[in-house]
């Protein structure tokens, strides 16, 4: 098997070079437009390094709560600012949102991400009064997944979590040491395991593992594994492939942003 080509998700999306530009640019409009309501707190650190900063997004009005989007890109790539316009719809259905950027491999290890993810969280929550919400999409997926972990997040800010939303997550490890990526990951067997939701047991909080129909299979293969291991629920989002899966996350009435609020599938 090509592992290489197993876990490359643009080679099978049309127009994959399209995507990081345009959503780019929708964030930094809908970064102004926030800004311009006086709804936005950009760049706040919960870390020591630049990367180590989260964005917070206010809905009008009186906060429902506190929703956690953590972004994706292999632990290699993206930033915060890549995905701020994905808030909407939680703020539209009047969700408080947080977007945390992170340090990136191989200058870290996955095991520090994690860690910073936790920070983040914890940080976010110290502003922020309400249950939580969890989502986050394939590096991000496993990250939020993560949180599920006794130990990660601290007792009182995981017992406001309501529902964690992993979005075409990497489950389980252990395949992505035999890719290219490996030489920026630094994973071996055990680093793999340790840092694999699917091969751990979760504290008790609903989760719903979230996939496009049209992903490369090794992606529905990770969903199902961490599905089936946490007996969380599974939804497989119709004619959705790794790039558009999170699209309904811009719009408050979608099936994604109703089943992150409502914690079922």
């Amino acid at each position: 098997m090509d592992w290489d080509d197993a876990y490359a998700n643009a080679p099978y999306i049309p127009g994959a070079e399209a995507y990081p530009g345009r959503w780019e640019a929708e964030a930094a409009a809908f970064r102004g437009r926030m800004s311009s309501k006086g709804l936005t707190e950009l760049g706040i650190a919960y870390g020591a390094s630049d990367r180590q900063r989260f964005d917070l997004f206010m809905p009008e009005g009186v906060s429902r709560g506190l929703c956690v989007f953590v972004h994706g890109g292999y632990w290699l790539k993206f930033h915060r600012a890549f995905w701020s316009h994905f808030a909407a719809g939680m703020l539209a259905r009047g969700w408080t949102v947080a977007m945390p950027s992170y340090d990136l491999c191989p200058q870290v290890h996955i095991a520090d991400i994690t860690g910073q993810i936790a920070q983040a969280i914890t940080a976010v929550a110290a502003r922020a009064d309400g249950p939580i919400l969890l989502a986050g999409h394939s590096a991000g997926g496993h990250l939020v997944a993560r949180m599920c972990v006794a130990g990660v997040l601290p007792k009182a800010v995981f017992e406001r979590v309501g529902h964690v939303m992993p979005i075409s997550p990497v489950s389980d490890l252990r395949p992505l040491i035999k890719t290219a990526m490996n030489a920026d990951f630094r994973l071996d067997e055990a680093r793999a395991v340790a840092e694999s939701p699917a091969l751990m047991t979760p504290l008790k909080v609903p989760v719903t593992v979230w996939v496009g129909a049209e992903e490369r299979p090794v992606f529905l293969d990770q969903a199902r594994w961490l599905a089936e291991a946490w007996g969380a629920a599974h939804v497989v989002d119709t004619n959705r492939h790794h790039f558009d899966v999170i699209d309904g996350l811009k719009d408050g009435q979608s099936a994604i942003t109703e089943a992150l609020i409502s914690g079922s599938g």
